[in-house]
């Protein structure tokens, strides 16, 4: 090395100082290029970390985005939950009031429940479609006997009525008047017989209260009280 520049900005000719002199210079010259490489070097550490540390951001930040996301998703999903049970036990609730306000309506114009239904039994007598009619009327049905439990209740009136069953479409195949085949039937022994050769072709619950099998067809100009169901 034949020169180095001093801070006054000369350049001196190592070689033509004393040996002190040289020895000063050097060490100058050195610690100057050791500071140099260690400002460079510490710039791309710092540069490096930072990459990293955003980096490092970037992921953290994804990872509460992700998060944040599913538990929008899961309340939400909790929301539209509650909403729905709401929903349905508003509904449960208004046709509960509106089953009050029928029980109310009807118990109070002298109709029985029982297993769900309402049955009116009529104080006066008429013909089966006359019966029928009526019970139209107040919104209701001739009644349909579906089970053992229902025959029972009915027979347990002891009045000889009328109920909605009939063969008029076709002789021997009896429908109830919802159009219903028959299934569970009650006949009193040797019924349905059209007694007599007459045509028989409506149903009434007969006076053989004490057996449970006490269906009798009859002819439907006959006249009979009736019994009217409406399914609550």
């Amino acid at each position: 090395m034949k020169g180095h520049r001093d801070e006054s900005g000369m350049v001196l000719d190592i070689r033509t100082l004393s040996s002190p002199a040289r020895s000063v210079g050097l060490n100058r010259f050195t610690d100057e290029s050791v500071e140099a490489a260690a400002s460079v070097s510490g710039t791309d550490v710092t540069c490096e970390n930072q990459t990293n540390v955003e980096d490092s951001l970037k992921k953290i930040n994804f990872a509460l985005q992700d998060s944040m996301n599913k538990e929008r998703e899961e309340q939400k999903r909790q929301l539209d939950y509650i909403a729905s049970q709401l929903n349905f036990l508003t509904k449960e609730r208004e046709e509960l009031k509106r089953k009050l306000v029928d029980f109310a309506h009807y118990a109070q114009q002298g109709w029985l429940y029982f297993n769900g239904s309402f049955y009116y039994i009529s104080s006066i007598t008429k013909t089966w479609q006359d019966s029928r009619d009526d019970c139209l009327q107040r919104g209701a049905v001739l009644a349909i006997i579906s089970n053992t439990e229902e025959q029972e209740f009915i027979r347990l009136q002891q009045k000889v009525m009328w109920i909605g069953l009939t063969d008029r479409e076709t002789e021997g195949v009896w429908k109830w008047v919802d159009e219903t085949p028959l299934t569970a039937s009650f006949w009193y022994s040797g019924e349905p017989n059209n007694f007599k050769h007459r045509n028989e072709d409506c149903v009434v619950i007969n006076h053989y209260y004490d057996y449970e099998n006490n269906w009798n067809d009859a002819a439907c100009e006959n006249l009979n009280f009736w019994l009217c169901e409406k399914d609550m």
